[in-house]
């Protein structure tokens, strides 16, 4: 049997497994890719589950968004990127302040952010000392893994 030309070939025991996962944790949403694929899976859609299909490698580039220039934000020599999938916040608290705002001087290993993944809140340390040029999220914001958080020039 041949697959359609264009058609990504899905394999059900991985989509099975992620939902049994986002049931178990009880997440809403949760992603698992390979070099050349990608799947998604989310609860409250009408069909229950959304698979987005494999990578292709003659896809056409992603529109940039105009207000975060990724090119040069992700090439930036301090940028700090998120290691995992999650919400961002800046502060361990609603009403507490945020733990850097730019122009702020940071120590290396200082919390720069918070990221919320399967219920458990990880702190984003400075990976080196600087002053804070850019925060590139707000609070709040679901993040992927490696978006570029904040510049530490």
């Amino acid at each position: 049997m041949t697959k359609p030309k264009g058609k990504p070939e899905i394999d059900a025991d991985v989509v099975r497994a992620l939902a049994d996962l986002l049931h178990e944790k009880d997440l809403s949403e949760i992603e698992y890719n390979g070099e050349d694929w990608h799947v998604r899976v989310a609860k409250g859609s009408p069909a229950g589950t959304v698979i987005s299909a494999p990578a292709m490698a003659a896809a056409p580039a992603p529109v940039a968004d105009a207000t975060k220039p990724a090119d040069t934000v992700a090439d930036h020599p301090g940028v700090v990127t998120s290691p995992m999938v999650g919400t961002v916040y800046l502060s361990d608290e609603s009403d507490a302040p945020p733990f850097v705002s730019i122009g702020n001087s940071v120590s290396e290993g200082e919390t720069l952010v918070l990221i919320e993944a399967m219920k458990v809140f990880n702190p984003i340390k400075a990976p080196k000392g600087g002053k804070i040029s850019q925060i590139l999220i707000s609070n709040g914001d679901p993040v992927e893994f490696g978006e570029p958080l904040l510049i530490i020039e």
